[in-house]
């Protein structure tokens, strides 16, 4: 936005300081021509010899030396409010330029302004903490762009070789070819829908309403159920009611995901996964743990980045597209929430979902 020219915030402070020293010189200078005209007598004289001047003579001498005091007191004012101005706005300084390298793209330039803890320490702190986290999320948005990029290509290049070969084929599968474009066009399709969902959670814009996590839970259970029957698992939900402020819809997928990776990445047969529900003090919380191969922190600590499946996963049908804890992961930042993923000791994969609890029915 443009803006018309105006005087320096330091022009600005120095102008009040001297203003300030003026206005406080002056009532001095009036208290002492008060006290003259009220306190000494008119007629009065002082000290012996030859010239006793009388109060008349002392106003007459008074008021050109508070008009010198008063212009000291200018020159003072200004001078010192311009160097005080300048000693005050210099950390400003500092923090205006580091904002100007982070308006040209400079993200990782940080203040780091030593001292004390004081107004303009804790701007540049909050500063440099903005700065970090929008050099990573600009680091993430680069890094999902360049895989998404990559996952997209896939099914498209899967695509073109499918039909070059059958286009070479005097004698192609037609079924065959088809059946292998429906599953390529279904992932890809799959991969997009699971994209617009995670730019819809970063995006924030939905309708907060009440929701109850253990109805969500039953419900994530009772659809994912016959998947869990055909690989041999148990599905187990328990918990008690834990309601929530949010979007039905996100945390019904949100809940779907997590249910959806404990079954697929489990035990080959008589694996386990355990849905449950609790309520704390101000929070809410939803627990999927499974069994499975032991997974070590470090490798846990990954899982929430998109098209992260982990070491050993493999694309089968139902293993997704890499989206699934991204997923839950915006979602539940979007709630306000927090999500902690930690190995289980016995193999497997326990997944914390803390969101904060709805207020109580007025």
């Amino acid at each position: 936005m443009a803006r018309a020219p105006g005087l320096s915030v330091r022009l600005k402070l120095t102008l009040s300081y001297a203003g300030f020293l003026m206005v406080a010189g002056a009532m001095l200078l009036a208290v002492v021509w008060l006290f003259l005209l009220r306190y000494v007598p008119d007629r009065a004289s002082f000290g012996p010899g030859p010239f006793n001047p009388t109060r008349s003579d002392l106003l007459d001498a008074f008021a050109p030396r508070a008009a010198q005091a008063l212009a000291v007191l200018l020159v003072l004012g200004l001078v010192g409010g311009w160097i005080l101005a300048g000693r005050m706005l210099a950390p400003l300084s500092r923090i205006t330029s580091a904002t100007r390298l982070a308006a040209e793209g400079s993200l990782s330039h940080r203040i780091q302004m030593e001292g004390r803890k004081d107004e303009f320490r804790e701007l540049a702190d909050d500063f440099d903490t903005m700065l970090a986290r929008l050099e990573a999320h600009d680091a993430e948005q680069k890094r999902f762009a360049a895989n998404a990029s990559h996952e997209l290509r896939t099914p498209l290049a899967i695509t073109q070789t499918l039909l070059e070969v059958a286009g070479n084929d005097p004698d192609p599968d037609t079924d065959e070819l088809v059946e292998r474009l429906r599953f390529v066009n279904a992932r890809a399709i799959d991969l997009t829908e699971a994209l617009l969902m995670l730019s819809r959670a970063d995006q924030g814009a939905f309708t907060r309403e009440r929701v109850d996590l253990s109805l969500v839970a039953e419900e994530a259970t009772e659809t994912l159920l016959p998947l869990a029957e055909r690989r041999g698992l148990t599905l187990e939900t328990s918990g008690d009611i834990a309601s929530t402020l949010g979007s039905r819809a996100l945390l019904q997928q949100m809940t779907t995901n997590l249910v959806h990776n404990a079954i697929v990445h489990n035990l080959p047969d008589h694996g386990t996964v355990r849905i449950t529900t609790g309520v704390h003090d101000r929070t809410v919380e939803l627990t999927v743990e499974n069994t499975g191969e032991a997974l070590t922190p470090m490798l846990v600590s990954t899982l929430t980045e998109p098209f992260q499946r982990g070491s050993q996963r493999v694309r089968t049908d139902h293993t997704g597209v890499g989206l699934g804890l991204a997923i839950v992961r915006s979602i539940v930042h979007a709630h306000s929430g927090t999500l902690v993923l930690t190995p289980r000791d016995g193999g497997g994969l326990r997944v914390t979902v803390r969101l904060p609890a709805a207020p109580p029915h007025g």
